[in-house]
């Protein structure tokens, strides 16, 4: 790391930063880029060395790594091994990295020979079953959301700089909902997954009235037993609370639960 500027006085270090894609739409890459009144800022504390939604240049040489997107192909995973190996930090970024994103969804289907065939026809495609970076190599943070929230990447950065400790939410998003004074979606008879989701997007969804779809993964102590109590109490139909949970892929541990004590 280089030493160009100062915090109170003091010399802070200004990470060389890259950023990576496996399999994903790049979304939460062009979430850093979209925010461009604090854009420069950002800029201003990190080095960025390898950014191909930004720029053309590249380097193999990085302190930290963001990662986005799950690996579906046996060349991700080799790539991925290079990521870890040059970068001091690898940081998770976005629900598919994470938890595999909606990727995963085809894993569900338990034969990929016959989603291959039906996606692609006779074209031959080579992919696997869609999983988060952590199932190969050692994940340091992750930055969960799809997208990212950029305010929240700029803060874990500023922390990062300043040696300072990271900690998530430990609440649901339910709380951040109810701070903004919203209407609760399921007195509107829509599902929402907001009691049981980890916090941190500040309610960005059901603030645009739209149910939670978990895309931040559990909260911790996420009571789904409840969350599916309320459901049946307003006559949602199971079947819409279950696309939800398996949508991104955090609730997958819960979903094989369910489904062994549902028989579905």
């Amino acid at each position: 790391m280089t030493t160009k500027q100062t915090f109170l006085g003091v010399n802070v270090p200004k990470p060389r930063v890259a950023f990576f894609e496996l399999s994903s739409c790049e979304g939460c890459q062009l979430q850093i880029l979209n925010n461009e009144a604090t854009l420069l800022d950002f800029l201003s504390m990190v080095e960025i060395v390898t950014f191909r939604e930004g720029m053309t240049e590249k380097s193999d040489e990085y302190d930290v790594a963001f990662v986005e997107g799950c690996i579906t192909r046996k060349d991700e995973e080799q790539r991925l091994l290079t990521i870890r190996k040059n970068a001091g930090l690898v940081v998770a970024l976005g629900s598919c990295a994470c938890f595999g994103g909606v990727n995963q969804l085809k894993n569900r289907f338990n034969d990929l020979n016959w989603v291959k065939k039906e996606v692609y026809g006779d074209h031959p495609i080579d992919t696997q079953e869609a999983k988060p970076i952590s199932t190969l190599i050692d994940v340091d943070l992750e930055i969960y959301g799809c997208p990212i929230k950029k305010e929240e990447v700029e803060d874990i950065v500023v922390n990062l700089i300043l040696g300072k400790s990271i900690d998530h939410p430990k609440y649901p998003v339910c709380m951040e909902c109810k701070a903004k004074s919203n209407i609760c979606l399921f007195d509107l008879g829509e599902p929402c997954l907001g009691p049981i989701t980890r916090a941190g997007c500040d309610a960005w969804c059901p603030s645009s009235r739209l149910g939670c779809w978990g895309c931040r993964g559990p909260a911790p102590e996420a009571n789904i037993k409840q969350l599916l109590h309320i459901c049946n109490e307003r006559e949602i139909p199971m079947e819409r609370v279950m696309d939800r949970l398996e949508c991104f892929g955090g609730f997958s541990e819960s979903i094989e639960q369910l489904r062994r004590t549902e028989g579905r």
